[in-house]
């Protein structure tokens, strides 16, 4: 699975239906911690309470299945870069609008996927998907500087300026690396026994920080003012990751990928009509661009 010069169907309508299923979970949850009061505190909790909850899951997983090095170590690489993942992206919405930083951190990540795929995996990538690629990337920019495009000629980078925009760019780099790694850890383990380790991984690793840098009085408040949200928040993220690592059991990484992210038109309504964010042509278009690349990429070939 996933080695070089495996064939796989780009896309079955089981992966397709649990990636859909997953990118609805994984919207709602990004919409609960952009709510939150102290989005890491409110992170780090979520993790912290899906894996107290789902304890009983994973032993029965744990049980049943077995887990082997190469298994270990892919996960013990993929717990790292969570870590960073969470980080970055509760900073992001600490900065920025949700439908802006959902659709850039969702769009990096798969649009550099197929491309590590090609590299480390030995996948092939068609010229559709190429296009596709080059959509998401439009579309990043359409979102970034609507109605100031002389700008782009000028200074390309200039939405780098934007804390929220940087953490959105960063959260993707992330993304992109550890679909690869959790690409090959799925091989050897379990999916959802694999994102349970991987969600107390990353809480044990989270929790110096957290409990350095916040404080259990923020802790303890976060929970008070959120316990429903991060509970629900919890169940949402293990579900949605679960989901999606199951579909890379069935299909292409540089497929299931990609196009697990039509949840970024959900995220980016969530926030125009929930969050009361400023509406703007640019953010939709930008947002269908994204969404357009991603249907290129993943039905591509």
């Amino acid at each position: 699975m996933g080695r070089p010069g495996a064939i796989l169907r780009p896309m079955t309508a089981l992966s397709l239906v649990l990636v859909l299923l997953s990118a609805v979970a994984h919207a709602s949850w990004n919409l609960m911690l952009k709510r939150a009061g102290d989005p890491e505190v409110f992170a780090w909790v979520m993790l912290v309470v899906g894996s107290i909850l789902l304890a009983p899951v994973g032993l029965a997983l744990l049980w049943y299945n077995s887990m082997d090095f190469p298994g270990l170590w892919f996960l013990l690489a993929s717990v790292v870069l969570h870590v960073f993942y969470f980080m970055l992206l509760a900073r992001g919405y600490a900065t920025g609008d949700l439908s802006l930083v959902y659709p850039v951190a969702r769009g990096m990540g798969p649009m550099l996927v197929p491309v590590l795929a090609v590299i480390f995996l030995g996948e092939i990538v068609e010229t559709m998907a190429i296009v596709g690629i080059a959509a998401i990337v439009g579309g990043i920019y359409t979102i970034s500087w609507w109605g100031n495009f002389h700008q782009v000629l000028r200074s390309p980078l200039l939405f780098l300026k934007s804390a929220g925009m940087r953490y959105a760019v960063l959260t993707g780099l992330t993304i992109a690396v550890y679909s690869i790694v959790d690409k090959e850890g799925v091989g050897h383990i379990q999916p959802l026994l694999y994102i349970y380790f991987l969600d107390i991984g990353t809480v044990a690793l989270l929790a110096p920080y957290i409990l350095a840098n916040k404080g259990m009085g923020t802790v303890k408040a976060e929970w008070r003012a959120n316990a429903v949200p991060i509970t629900v928040s919890g169940l949402l993220a293990f579900a949605a990751y679960g989901l999606v690592l199951t579909a890379f059991s069935l299909s292409r990484v540089s497929y299931v990928a990609p196009a697990r992210e039509v949840g970024i038109v959900i995220g980016v309504l969530m926030g125009i009509f929930l969050l009361k964010e400023p509406f703007g042509r640019g953010r939709l278009l930008g947002s269908g661009l994204i969404v357009g690349g991603l249907v290129l990429i993943a039905f591509s070939g």
